[in-house]
């Protein structure tokens, strides 16, 4: 498979370029999700890198890329919180400034963890668009260099490594459950998993709301939704109506995104606690919480569930937990 400059050499050009970054998170076999499904379940820990997420796969190969061909000033992203922080990780490593532009709907706890890696924040308008704008004219006046959360061949094979990981750990493993917001993520792993396995099944996961791949692929096109609070607030909200990459490949090469309802999500979340020992946020519990809702599809195969990431604060998990009495 071949979208544009997007292929199995560029990711595994970038796994090359990243390792010094990144680590090879578990593919750990889940006892209990294989219990209530009777299949074989594993999940892949993203939680286990050291921003917390997958993010840090993406940025770290842009960024790398960008300053071994043109050298630069700094970096500015726009980002619901983990890529900024992946950004912010990433430029501190490399003793680069940082500035990430963030809407005013991001948890206090996602603002924190990004200013302690030593980025400027600056938050600006409610949708991840607006976002967008504020990063575009701070990189314009001040010379720096943007760095695109998800709609860039440099992001998308970064995130495709997991995809390379997961098939090196399980070879046989017969469906990938992914979460899906812009579709980098989900991009990236479906162009190396399409590549090495054809026939791998391949399910996106999502909010039941503001959902546009969701949404976008449904109608056909790109499509404009609102960005409504949510559990998982990584993954609702608008993408760019000139999307050059993640629509196409999600809607190419992925074989159906489900959305998932918070309640769902916030009984996953629990489920991490109680029985993986691992924390996660909506976002990476979402996978979790579509196997549980349909335990039945899965029966007899081997399953990996990509688990994105834990940057969720003990204050919110509490409040979470409490909403949908789970504490």
């Amino acid at each position: 498979m071949d979208i544009g400059n997007i292929n199995l050499a560029t990711i595994l050009e970038a796994r090359g370029r990243i390792r010094k970054f990144v680590v090879k998170s578990p593919l750990k076999p889940s006892f209990e999700l294989g219990r209530r499904t009777g299949a074989r379940m594993f999940l892949k820990l993203e939680n286990m890198q050291d921003t917390g997420s997958f993010k840090i796969r993406g940025a770290a190969n842009a960024i790398l890329k960008v300053f071994e061909e043109d050298g630069g000033s700094g970096v500015v992203a726009a980002s619901s919180g983990n890529h900024g922080r992946a950004v912010a990780y990433v430029a501190q490593r490399l003793a680069i400034p940082s500035t990430i532009c963030m809407t005013n709907l991001v948890p206090e706890d996602k603002i924190r963890g990004i200013e302690e890696f030593g980025s400027d924040v600056v938050l600006h308008g409610d949708d991840q668009n607006q976002a967008v704008e504020m990063a575009l004219q701070i990189a314009d006046e001040r010379r720096l260099k943007y760095i695109p959360p998800f709609d860039d061949a440099l992001i998308i094979s970064g995130q495709g490594t997991i995809g390379l990981e997961i098939l090196e750990q399980m070879p046989n493993i017969e469906a990938l459950v992914v979460p899906v917001s812009g579709g980098g993520l989900m991009s990236g792993i479906a162009t190396a998993a399409r590549a090495i396995r054809p026939d791998i099944e391949i399910i996106g996961v999502t909010t039941r709301y503001d959902a546009a791949m969701y949404e976008s692929i449904r109608a056909g096109r790109v499509t404009m939704v609102g960005e409504r609070p949510s559990i998982a607030d990584a993954l609702p909200g608008p993408i760019p109506l000139d999307n050059r990459y993640t629509f196409g490949i999600c809607r190419e090469l992925v074989d159906e995104i489900v959305p998932v309802a918070d309640e769902a999500i916030a009984h996953a979340m629990r489920f991490a606690i109680d029985h993986e020992k691992v924390v996660l946020e909506g976002g990476g519990a979402i996978g979790i919480a579509h196997v549980l809702e349909n335990s039945a599809r899965w029966r007899g195969r081997k399953v990996a569930v990509v688990c994105s990431g834990n940057n969720v604060s003990k204050e919110r998990l509490d409040s979470i937990f409490g909403q949908f009495g789970l504490a």
